[in-house]
């Protein structure tokens, strides 16, 4: 604490601050051009959510049907 209250430490950390706003402002300055190209008109017919839900759907009950029957014997 002695540091901080004496000139030179003010004088630090204000180096310190005006160095760490000038990285921040520096990591604004690179332009990254993104392009996502979504194309949905050669989708095969497993990539299609509807049939994960309705296989989902039948294994779940296929699962609940093996396993009620197995304990009736």
């Amino acid at each position: 604490m002695k540091i901080i209250n004496n000139y030179r430490g003010k004088l630090f950390m204000l180096l310190i601050t005006v160095m760490t706003t000038g990285l921040a402002f520096a990591q604004e300055d690179k332009k990254i051009d993104v392009n996502i190209n979504v194309n949905k008109g050669n989708q095969q017919w497993y990539m299609q959510p509807w049939v994960w839900v309705v296989a989902g759907a039948v294994f779940i009950l296929l699962l609940a049907a093996i396993l009620r029957s197995n304990k009736k014997e």
